[in-house]
């Protein structure tokens, strides 16, 4: 299943791994899910968990960073006709439809155009589990 993981994703899942985005990345790591990105999601995904507010252990970013690198599949992407209140949330949206992904997990559903690929950690996981 090719999936892209939202940054509100991953750094839910690095502070709570026994959260729905923990269990979610754990699949992505240990490929029971296809990571998609493009340059932007992985600057937005470096850029983010390196902020001092979060604390997170510098290997623990580097390992993800460099598992993205080796383990993800890159996407070329083309541009959306779609509105978006914050343009950090474009590239996601732009990565799952041009990568053909079967879904676009996010903590903020809402921010993204009604679209049956846009699901949020929980009801993804609803999916993820019935198709095991």
């Amino acid at each position: 299943m090719r999936v892209v993981l939202d940054t509100n994703v991953v750094v839910s899942a690095m502070l709570n791994p026994n959260g729905a985005p923990g269990a979610i990345l754990r699949a992505v790591l240990d490929g029971r899910l296809q990571l998609l990105v493009d340059n932007r999601i992985v600057f937005e995904y470096s850029d983010v968990l390196r902020r001092p507010k979060f604390l997170f252990d510098s290997y623990d970013v580097h390992a993800f960073l460099d598992f993205i690198e080796h383990g993800a599949e890159y996407v070329t992407v083309a541009p959306v006709d779609a509105q978006f209140d914050d343009p950090d949330d474009r590239p996601f949206y732009e990565a799952a439809l041009g990568g053909d992904a079967n879904y676009l997990i996010t903590g903020n559903t809402g921010h993204f155009p009604e679209n049956p690929v846009v699901r949020s950690p929980r009801l993804f996981l609803q999916v993820f589990s019935v198709c095991e």
